[in-house]
């Protein structure tokens, strides 16, 4: 199809068109990956399934990107997918997803579906995969219009350099544009808004079809707005990590006690508990006169002969911080990622606790505070630190950092002399339960005391682990008769099996819910509906020469994109540890990347003899070196110079990997056909993630390394006597090219 026949190509000035193409493709890429998990739970545990669709759309648009762009084959999809989370009906069947898949085992979610009847699960297997197959089909829909119209942008652009780097600073501009929605706390009616106004920059011309455009943009909105409402609900707020909704408790419900209940995405998640003395007197019929004051909220606090200085992580919405303030907690610091929580916890809360002066109230993430406080303290309480939430990239959820041993080693060193950890957990597992125990024995050279405390008017209950000084939590446990009681018949009627097995959790291998190193069965699924998928799209889109007759460009181009991905991945999951699990971390890592591929552009076309041979040694060097640095021991440093130091550390071999793209790009006369291969190896990189699963975090920088290599091997021969030729070609004619448009104030 001729470009004359397209009817959605944008602005006319070339540059601008990739430009805001990169902003919109990034732009809703990050908001289906955040929206789709959140409604569906099951993706917030397999993000990677959604970035992976998104890649193959984008990867078969740009091996079309002749073919007509039509903007409606983009709308009628993303309009698809908003109604299905807008109407409550449909929004409640595909969110079961989560529960029939969580039939297949293997990966631990909350509240999961269990059947003992073979028929029954294969049923419900079934229909989860069919639900799952539609909105991957959509998502794939809406990214092949995207990928058309980048492909042949970058394609047709005379000044390569330029046009790459113009597409780099337009998907920087895509993610901070949903980075900043996201940290104002907006709804998806606003991310809609947002992406409705990039999407009119290709309304084709005046007629019947722009006005069918113009209407299905309006109902992009309207439908988003009704998406971002909850029937019967108090509030709803979309932190930067999930969907946040106050709902009325009541009263008469000994399991939702309180005014008010939080649901993190569409899931049980806190009640506000009102357990002062008042409020316990005043309704025996709620709270069992017997327990009063013994609350998994009030035990904590009894264990210690003087617990003045209380660190609670995972504070929530306050139940720990106000079972402190009542147990004489004199200072106490509340650590909470979430910010969202924070405020509904001071607005809602009964107790009002964030409200004492005794209190503060610190939002960030348990591991980096434990990095980054110098002050030791009497009393360490984790709350029900179970978030089953994960970043936008990698497999780890946000709490697995936190039970890793080097964290929990962190932990115990900000401990006074004399000092406990209290940790509650939801083990819904055997071997979870044992890992905390074997960690914390491993820390503090002692088993910790262990019960769990039952769910009930008290709270949600949990396992409650005791270490530190044990023989001082003994000590307070004999003196109190009550306490002493209740803690010995927990242990009798509801005994906590540990062996000690279970191999525990590092920062290499954070899988605190996985029993052993092994990929879970859903992802060797999801990787065979991926496969229907491609062979389903290459079907219709006709695509079966230009995608399986790859030469050696394509390889090479594969390959780098594989590695790329792999690569992103580590440094997210080596920041993390050192930085927090944080989402403007994960931020700025990623928007460092992209930098430093503007870097590796600038320096492209500015040292065109550079060798090639040296460039590639420097990227396969990086990668191995990486391996054996512990990213770690700079978290001692202060947080801007560890930050720079780890910054800068994890990105190197993104410079040598950018030099090395953008050369090998600027050569290839297919520059669509190239594009389209390497997101497909992006895709392949994405699904390789799973292998962390069994090797840990770090080995993936030996298989970067494996794949780079493969990317050189490649290489047609005597590509590298052309790439410096190009290179010393583009030269002048990307210089004056940056210039004439600097000077025209059209820079990206």
């Amino acid at each position: 199809m001729d470009v004359a026949d397209s009817d959605a190509l944008g602005p006319s000035n070339p540059s601008w068109s990739i430009f805001l193409v990169s902003v919109l493709g990034l732009f809703l890429e990050l908001m289906l990956i955040r929206w789709v998990s959140t409604e569906v739970r099951i993706f917030a545990y397999l993000q990677n399934t959604v970035l992976v669709v998104c890649f193959l759309g984008l990867g078969m648009g740009c091996f079309t990107s002749r073919r007509r762009v039509v903007l409606r084959n983009l709308l009628v999809p993303l309009l698809s997918i908003i109604v299905i989370f807008a109407i409550p009906v449909t929004r409640r069947a595909f969110g079961r997803i989560s529960d029939l898949l969580s039939e297949l085992g293997g990966l631990l979610i909350w509240h999961p579906s269990v059947s003992t009847d073979l028929f029954q699960t294969i049923g419900h297997v079934s229909v989860g995969l069919g639900l799952t197959f539609m909105l991957m089909l959509l998502i794939w829909e809406i990214f092949v219009p995207v990928g058309r119209l980048l492909g042949r942008l970058l394609d047709d652009h005379p000044h390569t350099i330029w046009a790459y780097s113009v597409n780099i600073a337009g998907s920087l501009l895509g993610i901070w544009l949903f980075v900043l929605l996201s940290a104002l706390g907006q709804p998806p009616v606003a991310w809609c808004a947002v992406a409705v106004g990039l999407l009119a920059f290709y309304l084709g011309t005046p007629g019947r079809r722009r006005r069918i455009d113009i209407a299905l943009l309006a109902a992009i909105v309207v439908f988003g707005w009704f998406a971002s409402r909850e029937p019967g609900s108090v509030e709803v707020r979309w932190s930067p990590y999930q969907k946040l909704v106050v709902i009325p408790s009541r009263e008469d419900a000994l399991i939702w006690p309180g005014k008010y209940f939080i649901t993190v995405n569409n899931t049980g998640y806190q009640a506000m508990i009102d357990l002062s003395e008042r409020s316990v007197r005043s309704s025996p019929q709620i709270y069992d006169p017997r327990l009063r004051g013994l609350s998994q909220y009030d035990i904590p606090l009894l264990l210690h002969p003087d617990p003045a200085r209380v660190l609670i992580v995972g504070a929530g919405a306050g139940n720990d911080v106000a079972g402190a303030l009542r147990n004489g907690g004199r200072e106490i610091t509340a650590v909470e990622i979430d910010p969202a929580i924070i405020s509904q916890g001071r607005r809602f809360h009964p107790e009002m606790p964030y409200d004492s002066p005794r209190v503060r109230v610190v939002n960030d993430d348990a591991r980096s505070f434990f990095a980054r406080s110098k002050e030791r303290y009497d009393l360490i309480i984790f709350g029900l630190l179970d978030s089953h939430t994960t970043t936008a990239m990698t497999n780890a959820r946000l709490d697995h950092y936190v039970y890793t041993r080097e964290s929990i080693q962190r932990a115990k060193s900000l401990l006074d002399e004399g000092g406990i950890i209290v940790m509650s957990f939801e083990a819904q597992k055997p071997y979870i339960a044992d890992r905390l125990a074997r960690v914390l024995r491993e820390v503090t050279g002692e088993e910790p005391i262990s019960f769990r405390v039952p769910g009930g008017s008290y709270g949600w209950g949990g396992i409650m682990f005791v270490a530190g000084d044990r023989a001082a939590a003994a000590r307070q446990i004999a003196a109190n008769a009550r306490l002493a009681s209740w803690i010995e018949a927990l242990q009798q009627q509801f005994p906590v099996p540990l062996t000690y097995t279970t191999r525990v959790a590092t920062d290499d291998w954070p899988y605190i819910y996985l029993e052993t190193p092994h990929i879970p069965p859903l992802y060797y699924v999801l990787a065979g509906m991926l496969l229907l998928l491609v062979v389903r799209c290459k079907r219709r889109l006709k695509t079966a020469t230009r995608i399986t007759g790859w030469s050696r460009w394509h390889w090479h181009f594969f390959f780098m994109g594989a590695a790329f991905l792999l690569l992103e991945v580590q440094n997210i999951s080596k920041a993390s540890v050192v930085l927090g699990n944080t989402w403007w971390v994960n931020a700025v890592i990623i928007s460092g990347i992209l930098i430093m591929i503007l870097l590796a552009n600038w320096i492209a076309a500015k040292f065109p003899n550079l060798s090639l041979g040296a460039v590639y040694l420097g990227l396969v060097g990086t990668c191995v070196g990486l391996y054996f640095v512990d990213i770690s021991r700079f978290a001692f440093l202060p947080y801007v110079g560890k930050a720079t130091v780890v910054g800068t550390l994890t990105t190197l071999p993104m410079l040598f990997s950018g030099i090395v793209f953008i050369r090998s790009f600027a050569v290839t006369t297919e520059k669509d056909a190239a594009l389209g291969a390497n997101l497909m190896g992006a895709l392949v990189g994405a699904l390789l993630q799973s292998v962390t699963f069994l090797t840990g975090i770090k080995a993936l920088l030996l298989v970067v390394a494996g794949l780079y290599v493969a990317a050189l091997v490649t290489i047609p021969p005597g590509t590298a006597r052309e790439q410096n030729g190009a290179a010393r070609g583009m030269k002048s004619d990307e210089s004056e090219s940056v210039a004439k448009r600097a000077s025209a104030g059209t820079s990206a």
